[in-house]
């Protein structure tokens, strides 16, 4: 955890923005977090902390939030961290929690100060569309917070608030000149310039200076990427923490404005979906507490880019990489896998399927009896590795780590109990072309141990399942290009056939396509969860009816 200190003007404010990597449920931990983050804070002559939306509990705790005993355990949890924070004279701490008024529930922030809690601010805004759902847990509070330090003026707000202007208003109204924000706002690409340009016309327009300060981590599907920041009342940026990193960092007011303080430099698109994987595949591993990952390593694209991924997140110690060759398997596919295992350091290991597959198609001929051969028989073959590595992941006590893209989810150009056995997809929100992207970018990056470690030649012959001779993905599916760019204006623009139609691409690749998407939502019901890095992926934002004849 990096920590910036700031010496200023004694008569000035100093507030620490705490950017913590909390877990969902584990109040004990979180607490500590946030003490230790207060304890270097006040060290450092700061007047105020903010920590995170719900960083008690860890966010978004979901159904967690119907079970009456979480509410005891957070009262208890939160008397005990303000009694610890009592050590601290005159520092006052932002503490996000669930609460529960009698029958209602809210998403809380609590001011502490010498041991108590002085004031409490409920969430207004109770976001309910993509990943949000919290109208489903929590009733909204209009009643806005104020509170005094050093003669300056402190509203309160908690994320979703400032994405609309009732609350940040309702505070300037009740006399804050500073606007302190609590987030749990998840990443997704280009979501850190569209968050200041909101807090612009939201806060800023209500002449409010602004301390915002977001979580980082992962969760499940979710990262959040930290990223927090501070306005001046005219809009104008003071102060930026990393991304994708724990940080603790004071930045100095002079009355109700903001002096200049560190700002991060900005990250590239494809820097900062690396990073979400990374810290995505990291986190879920180390908070669910696996020992490692089992990657299925198959010369291709795909599995270099999340065995890149694992390692990076995980180091070469705790990754396994498993090279499950059939006859279809071009020799290219076996010195590729061979090399980049030996470039990253990993245990690898080769083992054949032909025998168990020529098991399952004896077993099966007097079935199979007069029928041509089709994808039944390459299924088999992913299926068998399916089994081998579910069957490796069982003995050892590893998660197996699927490879499957987002234009093979969209598709179902994948394998039920096959390809998409495993526990974790690390690049299910990816699209193919952007795999390529981030390969190269990985290559070039000089941010991490090792560069270059993906083969050139993956990343230049043609993408094949092997699954049959001379096999390549165009031979089912249209160009990347055209196929990704038809699934990104389908899925996540939401038009219509039609409006893609008019955009250029040819109208049979996209009717083909559509129906692809639709036919194949069975499949995206049983596949692993998966890293979200685009504000529309499978999963949580994506619930689309398996039984469905709507067609437009």
């Amino acid at each position: 955890m990096t920590q910036t200190k700031v010496l200023g003007n004694p008569g000035n404010i100093q507030i620490a923005i705490a950017q913590i990597n909390c877990t969902v449920g584990d109040l004990e931990g979180n607490a500590e977090k946030i003490f230790r983050a207060s304890e270097r804070a006040a060290r450092a002559g700061a007047d105020i902390v903010v920590t995170p939306e719900l960083a008690l509990v860890g966010y978004p705790p979901e159904d967690l939030l119907l079970r009456p005993s979480l509410y005891a355990r957070t009262e208890q949890a939160l008397g005990e961290l303000a009694e610890r924070l009592a050590a601290f004279a005159g520092l006052h701490v932002l503490i996000g929690h669930p609460e529960r008024v009698e029958a209602l529930r809210y998403n809380s922030v609590s001011v502490v100060a010498d041991g108590r809690v002085i004031g409490v601010y409920r969430k207004h805004d109770l976001p309910n569309y993509d990943v949000f759902d919290e109208q489903r847990y929590f009733t909204f509070d209009h009643r806005p917070l104020v509170f005094e330090v050093k003669g300056v003026r402190f509203g309160v707000n908690i994320c979703e608030d400032t994405w609309f202007r009732y609350a940040p208003a309702a505070a300037r109204a009740a006399g804050a000149q500073v606007l302190l924000v609590p987030n749990g706002s998840p990443y997704h690409m280009h979501k850190a310039g569209q968050r200041q340009d909101v807090m612009r016309a939201n806060v800023s327009s209500a002449q409010l200076a602004l301390v915002y300060a977001n979580l980082v981590g992962g969760q499940d599907e979710l990262v959040f990427d930290g990223g927090s920041f501070v306005l001046s009342s005219a809009g104008e940026l003071c102060a930026q923490l990393p991304q994708f990193e724990e940080a603790v960092t004071l930045i100095e007011f002079a009355g109700g404005e903001p002096l200049r303080g560190p700002v991060a430099q900005p990250l590239g698109v494809e820097e900062e979906v690396y990073r979400a994987l990374v810290l995505g595949v990291g986190d879920y591993l180390g908070k669910n507490g696996f020992p490692g990952a089992i990657i299925g390593l198959s010369g291709g694209v795909d599995s270099a880019l999340t065995l890149a991924v694992a390692v990076d997140a995980l180091g070469a110690g705790r990754v396994r990489a498993i090279m499950m060759p059939s006859p279809y398997t071009a020799e290219m596919s076996w010195v590729d896998a061979r090399a980049m295992a030996a470039r990253l350091g990993v245990q690898y290991d080769e083992i054949g399927i032909e025998p168990m597959t020529d098991a399952f198609r004896g077993a099966l001929a007097g079935q199979f009896a007069g029928l041509a051969e089709d994808a039944t028989e390459e299924n088999i073959q992913a299926r068998v590795r399916g089994t081998l590595l579910m069957a490796l992941s069982n003995k050892t006590g590893r998660i197996v780590l699927t490879t499957g893209n987002k234009s093979e989810m969209a598709t179902g150009y994948c394998t039920l109990y096959g390809d998409m056995a495993g526990g974790f997809a690390v690049i299910k929100d990816i699209l193919k072309t952007q795999v390529y992207e981030l390969c190269s970018w990985r290559n070039a990056s000089r941010g991490f141990r090792l560069a270059e470690v993906i083969p050139q030649r993956i990343l230049t012959r043609p993408p094949s399942a092997e699954l049959r001779p001379n096999q390549t993905d165009q031979d089912a599916l249209p160009p990347y290009e055209i196929l990704d760019g038809i699934i990104r204006n389908y899925m996540e623009e939401e038009r219509s056939a039609s409006d893609i139609v008019a955009l250029g691409y040819p109208e049979e690749e996209v009717r083909r396509v559509v129906r692809l998407i639709r036919v194949n939502e069975y499949k995206r019901r049983q596949a692993p969860v998966g890293i979200r890095v685009t504000h529309r992926a499978f999963g949580r934002d994506w619930r689309y009816p398996i039984t469905n004849r709507f067609q437009e």
